[in-house]
């Protein structure tokens, strides 16, 4: 065995290992993990949830365990006493890590980048510090065997700096050529330094001693010749990805896949000598495969990737096996071997805490490891939803069982009071289970033992099976849905296979069109290289990948292909865009023309097929929605917020636009899905003076790419205009250089649709010398196309400029409903702005005069004037805006409404109720 680990020094002890209760050592990586599990549930409502989730276990869970345990070992390790001060140092460093991790991941979500790059130096400071402590217990121990290990965690420590400026220089990109360099630089310094070095450095030592056994000879020579490998490995990837060479990325992680096979031989020897049996054991051992097999398919795949983009999206691929198959279960692992020990209480006690975390393990083991691998492969998108669903609860079940290990391990210190051994000075490994002190479990409970593990590992993969039939039942990629076209058309089978690899970008399929032999299994690759939006393959047999996130791939299974198929991308709009795709059947008989017959009668289904939002159902959405404008709307109904708020004396203006989708009525009886800024349609309407500055964070919550263009600043569209994907965010900053009311509105592709459901708002740049008036409201005119009932906008519709209604802040006639109001004399100022995306409007109010008009950034007319007239209407074209002022002679009820009387007479309608 490894008496360092096993003992504690001669004189004092670590700081680390001292007993009770340490908050800042032991509930960091609790909350860490807690966070990381929610993260990973609650996913498709979080920003980032990818980068999220990763970075909550690596950069929180992981680096806190880091900091806590390689102060453990090396204390441990180099023979070294506490000395005063060092758990008040080893909490400052622990705050200072943690702090800065906060920082990093809230300067992320919030996309600040100034704040990103203040937890980031906080976190390299924690690193520094950490190393060289470190670096002074090498020069203060005498000679110990196990050195070495501590020059791992000292090489690790002064990498993780590295790895932070790196990443803090990612989340400053604007997605430009050259950030996917970056992101494997950042990987590779983060994950395989300082994550690999001090992981790898440890098990020379902790491996032997959680499997009971001796540290083979030759380790530490092992240690020795492996750890200037890896440390050249890592700095070979970041130099090569840097300048550029993909064939030296591959031979710098092909060199550090060298420096593993060193230690792997003392490891594989003390495997053979004692094979792992326990979940501590078998847990560490997994994520060391993990680890291997991951970096040799990502060598080979950056060796052949013909771009750095597709290298970024093959390491992408890889990402979740490196984060959860590798670190996730070396630290779960490590934690419930160490767990027991550090808790103490002698032998009785770390018996039992061990006995509580052994439970289930075959169970959790087998579900964890079978379905990160159903996760990561091509599978249906239900499939990797359920079977990362199992891995979630086969980690989160890990957390109930630390609290009845500690449960235990008290209840096990208060029988044992008083006898030898167990007193709270005494570190003792764990034995492998709950049996009596010098008594071995006997043949016949061993073999017991091993049919109850082997029962449950075979519930762990039924568990997992019945995830991937569940998925395959659920998801049309997998089997066609009833009711729809064959694809095989009665075709019989050759037996062959035919495998066509498809890229979704830019609008469009490539290939658009390809050929099959009759009779021939067709197996579509689909790749969404578009890095902005999401993609979908829908075919006409009902088949379909599922919405897939830029850079996302899926395979395809269509079956035997007997007919030519008609295929297109279902989310809204892209279709119309030329997303359209044809599958040949060379060789199938005449009058196989299902396909085309299909596709014709598909137009609607290519509008509004894909996932529907919530509450909304396949048959709640199929019926066409009916306006009928004599209806009232229903209890509760409350009209838009028309009433203007005056500009704040701020000059400088922060808000965060959340992009979301919502069902919501848009004339009484009539539901749609919006698509909409903070919820509502219009978004924020955002009000100052020429000179503010307009700093706006915008947040991608919905099911496909969108953007924000505000006609209110002049800057170039390229970076602040991008399309970004679900999950995104980007901050936009414009400086209001001109007075008006401008539109905002989402430029993602087609514009018209999106416009048209829900995406747009006004802002309000105040003339100089405005004057006051008694009332002010702001009307944002704009088109509704229904689609389906409950379902979203109908691009046909828009495309051939066919609106159902034409409405005032989104609703159909609701200042009737709820009318405007003012008194007698009063001046009103009415703000109007036409959004479009297709009408023009001529403002009008019935029975009132305008003695003030200004439009498109000067005044008409102006009060006061000498030898000016009135005006009727205010006439604006799509993405014009402008107010009109008057006041009304006496009390009754003012129409207003677009003189255009077709668009009054469908819903551009109101009343200014005047009271005495």
């Amino acid at each position: 065995m490894t008496p360092e680990l096993g003992r504690r020094p001669a004189t004092g002890e670590p700081a680390a290992a001292k007993g009770g209760f340490w908050p800042l050592r032991d509930l960091p990586t609790v909350v860490w993990l807690l966070a990381a599990l929610a993260a990973a549930v609650l996913h498709a409502s979080l920003p980032a949830p990818r980068w999220l989730l990763i970075h909550l276990l690596l950069l929180g869970a992981v680096s806190h365990s880091i900091l806590v345990w390689s102060r453990y070992f090396s204390d441990a390790l180099l023979h070294l006493p506490a000395r005063p001060g060092d758990r008040r140092r080893q909490s400052s460093r622990l705050a200072l890590l943690n702090g800065g991790a906060v920082v990093v991941v809230v300067g992320v979500l919030i996309a600040q980048w100034v704040i990103t790059a203040v937890g980031a130096t906080a976190i390299a400071a924690a690193a520094l510090w950490h190393g060289t402590v470190l670096l002074v217990q090498l020069r203060r121990a005498l000679k110990a065997r196990f050195a070495m290990t501590v020059h791992y965690y000292v090489v690790a420590a002064a990498l993780l700096p590295v790895g932070a400026s790196l990443g803090t220089v990612v989340t400053a990109g604007d997605g430009s050529s050259g950030d996917e360099r970056l992101v494997l630089a950042h990987v590779a310094v983060n994950v395989l330094g300082w994550l690999g070095l001090t992981v790898l450095g440890t098990l020379v030592t902790l491996w032997p001693t959680m499997l009971r056994t001796r540290v083979v000879p030759g380790a530490e020579r092992a240690a020795t010749t492996a750890l200037p490998v890896l440390a050249a490995a890592v700095v070979v990837v970041v130099a090569t990805t840097l300048a550029g060479s993909l064939l030296g990325a591959a031979a710098g992680l092909a060199l550090y896949l060298g420096g593993v096979g060193v230690l792997a031989v003392p490891f594989v020897q003390c495997a053979r000598a004692k094979p792992p049996s326990s979940f501590a054991t078998w847990s560490v051992l997994a994520g060391l495969t993990w680890l291997v097999v991951t970096l040799a398919l990502l060598t080979g795949a950056i060796a052949t990737a013909p771009t750095w983009q597709q290298a970024h999206d093959r390491l992408t691929l890889v990402t979740p096996a490196l984060a959860v198959g590798f670190a996730a279960q070396v630290l779960y692992g490590a934690m419930s071997y160490l767990m027991p020990v550090v808790l103490r209480g002698g032998p009785s006690a770390v018996r039992a805490a061990t006995a509580v975390l052994e439970r289930g393990a075959p169970l959790r083991l087998t579900v964890v490891n079978l379905g990160l691998l159903v996760a990561v492969l091509p599978v249906p998108p239900a499939v990797k939803s359920l079977a990362g669903l199992l891995v979630v609860a086969g980690f989160a079940a890990f957390l109930p069982l630390m609290a009845l290990a500690a449960k235990a391990s008290r209840r096990a210190k208060a029988a044992a009071s008083g006898k030898p051994g167990s007193g709270p000075g005494s570190i003792t490994r764990p034995s492998p289970g709950p049996t009596p002190r010098g008594s071995r479990p006997s043949a016949e409970a061993a073999q017991q033992a091993r049919k109850q593990g082997s029962g449950l590992a075979v519930a762990g993969l039924a568990l997992v099976l019945v995830a991937v039939a569940a998925g395959v039942s659920f998801d049309p990629s997998a089997v066609g849905r009833a009711g729809t076209t064959a694809a095989s058309a009665g075709v019989a089978p050759t037996g062959q296979t035919t495998t066509v690899a498809v890229t979704a970008d830019n609008m469009r399929f490539t290939p658009a069109r390809v050929e099959v032999p009759a009779g021939n299994r067709l197996v579509i690759m689909l790749h969404n290289a578009d890095p902005e939006t999401v993609h979908d393959l829908v075919l006409d047999t009902g088949a379909d990948s599922g919405r897939l996130d830029p850079g996302a791939r899926a395979s395809l299974d269509v079956g035997v292909v007997g007919r030519d198929l008609q295929g297109w991308c279902s989310v809204v709009g892209h279709r119309q865009m030329g997303m359209v795709f044809e599958v040949v059947a060379v060789g199938a008989p005449a009058g196989n023309e299902a396909g085309h017959a299909a596709a014709d009668a598909a137009p609607a289904m290519g509008s509004h097929a894909g996932a529907q939002p919530d509450g909304v159902t396949p048959e709640t959405a199929g019926a066409p929605a009916r306006l009928d404008f004599s209806r009232m709307p229903g209890a509760g109904f409350a009209a838009h917020p028309a009433r203007l708020p005056a500009a704040s004396s701020k000059r400088i203006h922060r808000q965060t636009f959340t992009i979301s989708e919502v069902v919501r009525e848009v004339a009484p009886g009539v539901v749609q899905t919006l698509w909409t800024y903070n919820g509502s349609v219009p978004g924020p309407t955002l009000r100052g003076k020429v000179g503010d500055v307009f700093e706006i964070t915008l947040v991608n919550r919905a099911t496909m790419g969108h953007s924000i263009d505000f006609h209110a600043g002049a800057l170039a569209p390229d970076g602040p205009m991008r399309t970004i994907p679900p999950g995104g965010s980007l901050v936009y900053t414009f400086t209001a250089a001109r007075a008006g009311i401008w539109m905002y509105h989402c430029s993602s592709m087609p514009m018209s649709a999106h416009i048209a459901n829900g995406l747009f708002g006004a802002v309000i740049i105040d003339p100089p010398a405005l004057a006051p008036v008694a009332h002010e409201y702001l009307l944002v005119q704009s088109e509704l196309y229904l689609g389906a009932d409950g379902g979203p906008v109908d691009v046909d519709k828009v495309n051939a400029e066919r609106p159902d209604a034409v409405v005032f802040n989104g609703y159909a006639n609701q200042y009737d409903h709820q009318p405007l109001t003012a008194r007698v004399g009063e001046r009103v100022r009415i703000w109007v702005l036409d959004v479009g995306p297709n009408r023009p409007t001529s403002f009008h109010v019935v029975g009132g005069q305008f003695d003030t008009v200004y439009a498109e950034g000067a005044y008409r007319l102006r009060m006061g004037q000498e030898g000016q007239g009135g005006s009727q209407a205010l006439s604006l074209a799509p993405a014009q805006g402008g107010f009109v002022e008057l006041a009304l002679p006496e009390a009754g009820h003012y129409p207003f409404i677009s003189h255009l009387m077709v668009d009054a007479e469908r819903g551009a309608h109101g009343v200014l109720a005047v009271s005495p």
